[in-house]
């Protein structure tokens, strides 16, 4: 879909009542979104495995232990993953909205038996029907309460939908509630989101606007601060957060995607950095606290 057209839905969607909303737009993503749900397990399962191998090359060992993942999405893949997989004791998963459904649960834990061969058992005591060890905390926001006692906090492609407020306020939580040598790890995706179906819209298009032209285009349902890589260190550094890796991937020279970033006026709040700052992408972070 065109990301004008695209724009004005979601500016229309936006003037509709409280939870009619949300579920018009659940609605659309449903009729739009084609892809399957085992599509979605391998997509979520090259984040595991990227996950994995820094885990394996930091020595990082999260058998029994608690992790609390940032940012449950549409379907609870990545604390299947944290369970099956990496054996944690428990996955506390909390969201802003309420995506799961029991359906969904139901079919996903006979579709990741059959993928991984691994006997996925539903907990009746769960609405959702989730697997004992996982627990879903819908239309709950980490910063209005005290974080459970977690060895990992873990968000996946949550920190640019945030407003800048609130990820540096999560940090400043974090730093205070975590347990001395617990972990932090972001996957961020900091590229706009209206290019996702326009291949002619630059991965940075959003960079030429200013705050208040900004404001003007995007909604509650794809927001995006547009925090640009040494911005997201900067809050780190701040609360005294140790890096203990850093990946991504930048723009390369000679490729479609670079010539539509290097078309794009810049605004002056974005001038001063790099252009491997700024079209940085596909960010993984290890904090340590």
């Amino acid at each position: 879909m065109n990301h004008k057209i695209k724009t004005v839905l979601f500016k229309s969607l936006a003037l509709l009542p409280n939870k009619l909303d949300d579920y018009c737009y659940h609605k659309i993503q449903s009729l739009f979104d084609k892809s399957s749900l085992e599509s979605r397990i391998k997509s979520t399962e090259s984040t595991y495995l990227r996950l994995s191998k820094v885990l394996t090359d930091l020595k990082i060992d999260l058998k029994d232990k608690n992790v609390f993942e940032l940012g449950s999405g549409w379907f609870p893949a990545m604390p299947y993953f944290f369970k099956y997989k990496l054996t944690v004791k428990k996955v506390i998963t909390v969201d802003i909205n309420e995506h799961f459904t029991r359906k969904t649960v139901l079919k996903l834990n006979n579709l990741f038996s059959n993928l991984y061969a691994i006997n996925v058992r539903s907990s009746k005591e769960n609405k959702y029907e989730l697997p004992e060890g996982i627990e879903y905390f819908p239309r709950a926001n980490v910063l209005n309460s005290n974080l459970p006692d977690v060895q990992m906090f873990f968000s996946r492609y949550v920190l640019s939908h945030m407003s800048k407020e609130d990820v540096d306020d999560l940090h400043k939580k974090l730093k205070k509630e975590l347990k001395k040598d617990s972990y932090i790890i972001h996957f961020i995706s900091p590229s706009d989101l209206r290019q996702h179906n326009d291949s002619n819209l630059s991965m940075q298009d959003f960079l030429k606007y200013s705050e208040s032209e900004w404001e003007k285009i995007h909604t509650k349902f794809d927001y995006h601060n547009r925090l640009r890589l040494p911005q997201f260190l900067e809050i780190f550094k701040k609360y005294d957060l140790e890096v203990l890796h850093l990946e991504y991937e930048s723009l390369q020279k000679n490729t479609k995607k670079y010539d539509l970033f290097k078309e794009i006026k810049l605004h002056e709040n974005f001038i001063n950095y790099t252009d491997d700052e700024l079209t940085a992408g596909n960010i993984l972070v290890v904090l340590k606290v």
